[in-house]
C-alpha cells in the first residue's frame, strides 16, 4: 500500500478553499453548480470561492430587492431568473454595494446582529467581472437568450498612490526588529523569543518582494544557501525560484539553523516560519506582525505586507530601470501591471533622457 505524503501548504489551502466553496454553494441557486464545474479547469479554487461569495452577495440583493422572489429561498431560484434581470437592476446592484447591511449569526445562537459592509470601486468592479463570467458562462452555453451584464460598464478605477517605505524607514524597521526599543514590556517578552525569525521573515520580504502568501508557505526543504535562492508557488500555482542577497542570507541563515532544532506540531513539520505555537504562521499572523513593528517606524503611512512588496519593486526599478526585470522577479503575468504601478517613475526616467542627449556641446 503506497504511503501518503504530506500536503503542502499550498496543497491544503486549496482543499480548504474547495471546501469552503462547496458551503457557500448551497446558499446559491442550485443551478450555479453547473456554473462552477465548467469553469473547474480554468480557475483556481481560491478564484471560484470569490466567484461564490460575490455571487451570494447578487442573489441576496435580488431577494430583498425583488417582490417576486422575497419570498422564494436562495436555492430555489430558476434559471429563469436570470432572464428577468435588466440592465437597470444590475445598475442598482452595483450601487447597492455602496453600503448595506447583513443579519449575521456567527456562534449559531440564532441570536442574529447587523452588520454593515462598504465596497470601493475595486470591490464593486470585482463583483461585476464575477457577474459577467457569471452571464457569459451561461450565455456562450445557450441556457440564456440575453446576457445583459455585458451591457453594464466596468466601474472606472482611480489610480491609487503606491505606499511604500523609504530607505530610511527600511533601514529603522529592521533595526527595531533586532533592537525592539519602542515596543512595549510585554511585547518585548515575546520579542525575545521571536526576534532571529521576525527578522529574517521581514528581511526575506523587504529583500525578495515575495507575496506574503508566497512567504507563508515556504518551507524547509524550498531554501537553498549554496545558490542563494527560495523555491516560490506562486499565485495561480506556477513555480519559480527567487534569489536572495547577503543581507537576506545573513538574516535567513541563523534563524534557519535555529528552526532545524525545533519541533513543530504534528502537520507542520515542513513550515519554515513558524508561530509561538509552533504551527505554520498564517498570512494573518505575519500582517500582524508588520503592522507591530512599521508602526513604531511611521505614523503616516499604514505599511502592509504588500506594501513591502511594492517597496522592493520600487527600489529595483529605481537600480536597474528595467520594468520587465521587475514584472519578472514580483511574478506579474503581464508587464503592464508592473508599469500601471511604477509609471511615475519611468516618467521619471524619461525626464532624465531628456538632460542626457546633448545637441551641442557647451
Amino acid at each position: 500500500m503506497a504511503q501518503s505524503r504530506d500536503k503542502t501548504y499550498h496543497e491544503q489551502m486549496n482543499i480548504d478553499n474547495v471546501q469552503r466553496m462547496r458551503e457557500v454553494q448551497k446558499e446559491l441557486p442550485a443551478f450555479c453548480k453547473q456554473f462552477f464545474r465548467g469553469i473547474e479547469n480554468t480557475t483556481a479554487p481560491r478564484t471560484r470561492l470569490a466567484y461564490a461569495l460575490d455571487l451570494r452577495v447578487f442573489f441576496e440583493f435580488l431577494q430583498k430587492s425583488n417582490p417576486s422572489l422575497c419570498r422564494t429561498p436562495i436555492p430555489e431560484f430558476p434559471l429563469s431568473v436570470l432572464e428577468q434581470i435588466t440592465k437597470e437592476d444590475i445598475e442598482e446592484f452595483l450601487e447597492y454595494l455602496d453600503f448595506y447591511e447583513k443579519e449575521f449569526d456567527e456562534d449559531k445562537s440564532h441570536v442574529s446582529e447587523a452588520r454593515e459592509y462598504t465596497n470601493s470601486e475595486r470591490g464593486k468592479s470585482r463583483k461585476l467581472s464575477a457577474l459577467r463570467s457569471f452571464y457569459n458562462y451561461f450565455f456562450t452555453s445557450e441556457l440564456i437568450e440575453k446576457n445583459v451584464a455585458a451591457l453594464v460598464p466596468m466601474p472606472k478605477l482611480h489610480e491609487k498612490e503606491i505606499i511604500r517605505l523609504d530607505p530610511n524607514e527600511v533601514a529603522e524597521l529592521l533595526d527595531l526588529v533586532e533592537s525592539g526599543d519602542a515596543l512595549t514590556e510585554n511585547e518585548k517578552r515575546y520579542h525575545k523569543v521571536t526576534k532571529c525569525r521576525d527578522l529574517a521573515l521581514l528581511t526575506l520580504l523587504l529583500g525578495t518582494g515575495i507575496r506574503v502568501s508566497e512567504c507563508v508557505g515556504l518551507d524547509l526543504n524550498d531554501v537553498d544557501f549554496e545558490n542563494c535562492g527560495i523555491h516560490i508557488i506562486r499565485k495561480g500555482g506556477s513555480e519559480a525560484v527567487i534569489y536572495f542577497g547577503d543581507e537576506v542570507y545573513d538574516a535567513l541563515l541563523p534563524y534557519y539553523e535555529k528552526r532545524k532544532q525545533t519541533i513543530a506540531a504534528d502537520g507542520h513539520e515542513n513550515a519554515l516560519f513558524l508561530s509561538l505555537q509552533n504551527k505554520r504562521m498564517s498570512v494573518r499572523s505575519v500582517e500582524k506582525l508588520v503592522k507591530k513593528y512599521s508602526s513604531r517606524v511611521t505614523s503616516l503611512k499604514k505599511i502592509t505586507p504588500h506594501k513591502l512588496r511594492s517597496t522592493y519593486g520600487t527600489t529595483l526599478y529605481r537600480e536597474t530601470g528595467d520594468i520587465y526585470l521587475v514584472a519578472d522577479v514580483l511574478g506579474h503575468k503581464s508587464v503592464n501591471t508592473t508599469r500601471k504601478h511604477y509609471a511615475a517613475m519611468e516618467d521619471d526616467n524619461r525626464r532624465k533622457a531628456a538632460r542626457v542627449v546633448k545637441l551641442r556641446k557647451d
